[in-house]
């Protein structure tokens, strides 16, 4: 069993496959991101070697993430090696959705049970503006191959920015109740262009399910994936609200999860800039039990909760390099 030295259990392992992505979320790329180059990033091989060996630690739940991870190719068979993982239980995948209805069978075959989708707006100049890309109508028809598909929970990450896109907190709740999906509200984190992000247009979740509650009738249920969302129940669907407030309140109690960056690097904390460098030792081609007392090793310096200093730092990397 992998835990730190707060006793917390490290069963949860996000890998970002690539810091490319055909979106340009000006609160996801910084003004100084540059593209790593080919060599830098993490063959597949070197992957699920990786998991591998996290799985014989006591990892069970896998998530790939990017950039945007179905802009790299062959990921179905990625995905289908990593299922094949013993001890390995969960797969899933985050994307923008702009690629995933032309995928979506594909994904599905090579074992990808449930999907998590990026998604800001509703209103199709707004997603323009905040991704650089017109293709909401992409995403969209995304969402409801991935419904048709079968995939469950489909769930939607939906970042509430003051004075942006909080007049569109209904609307989300609404694509909720109606498809019987998950929509997930997220607090402004400090990442990407630094014109955009500031502590004062971060909405407390509390406040967005506040408001929620003034129209439907809101349920605490389980979060049955054990990740950091509060959920509740739709009275009246089977859609359901979560809430993700990595700002507002200390869910660090409960973090399972280390991140492995598309360059190879172990960060056991997203808002932490320490990160250990894993990819030199599986290229030098390092035993195993190596590479575990290397795991172990970073997993020790997982914080016991962020922002120790006592206020929020601009964090120095792109999400496209720590992975989403």
């Amino acid at each position: 069993m992998l835990t730190d030295n707060f006793n917390r259990i490290i069963d949860y392992l996000r890998i970002s496959v690539t810091d490319r992505c055909n979106l340009s979320c000006k609160y996801c790329v910084n003004e100084n991101f540059q593209y790593l180059s080919h060599d830098e990033i993490l063959t597949y091989e070197e992957i699920i070697r990786f998991v591998h060996i996290a799985a014989q630690l006591g990892v069970t739940k896998v998530r790939l993430t990017g950039g945007e991870p179905l802009v790299r190719k062959r990921i179905p068979y990625l995905l289908k090696e990593l299922t094949a993982i013993q001890g390995i239980h969960d797969i899933s995948l985050t994307t923008n959705g702009v690629f995933l209805a032309e995928k979506i069978v594909e994904l599905k075959e090579a074992g990808l049970k449930r999907i998590n989708i990026s998604l800001d707006s509703l209103k199709r100049e707004r997603f323009h503006y905040i991704t650089g890309s017109d293709t909401l109508h992409l995403v969209l028809r995304g969402i409801d191959e991935a419904i048709r598909a079968g995939l469950k929970p489909v769930k939607i990450n939906t970042v509430i920015i003051k004075g942006f896109n909080d007049d569109e907190i209904f609307d989300f709740a609404k694509l909720a109740y109606e498809k019987d999906i998950h929509i997930r509200f997220i607090e402004f984190m400090p990442f990407g262009d630094s014109t955009l992000w500031d502590s004062s247009r971060i909405i407390p979740s509390t406040v967005i399910e506040s408001l929620l509650k003034t129209q439907y009738i809101l349920e605490p249920t389980i979060n049955r994936y054990n990740g950091p969302a509060k959920m509740f129940a739709m009275h009246g669907s089977s859609g359901k609200i979560g809430f993700i407030s990595p700002l507002s309140t200390h869910i660090c109690s409960e973090c399972n999860r280390i991140r492995l960056t598309s360059q190879g690097m172990i960060r056991p904390c997203l808002f932490s800039e320490e990160e250990y460098d894993v990819k030199n030792l599986l290229r030098n081609n390092s035993d195993d039990e190596v590479i575990k007392t290397f795991i172990h090793h970073a997993v020790k310096a997982k914080p016991e909760k962020k922002l120790e200093t006592g206020f929020i730092k601009k964090c120095q990397r792109s999400m496209r390099h720590i992975g989403g």
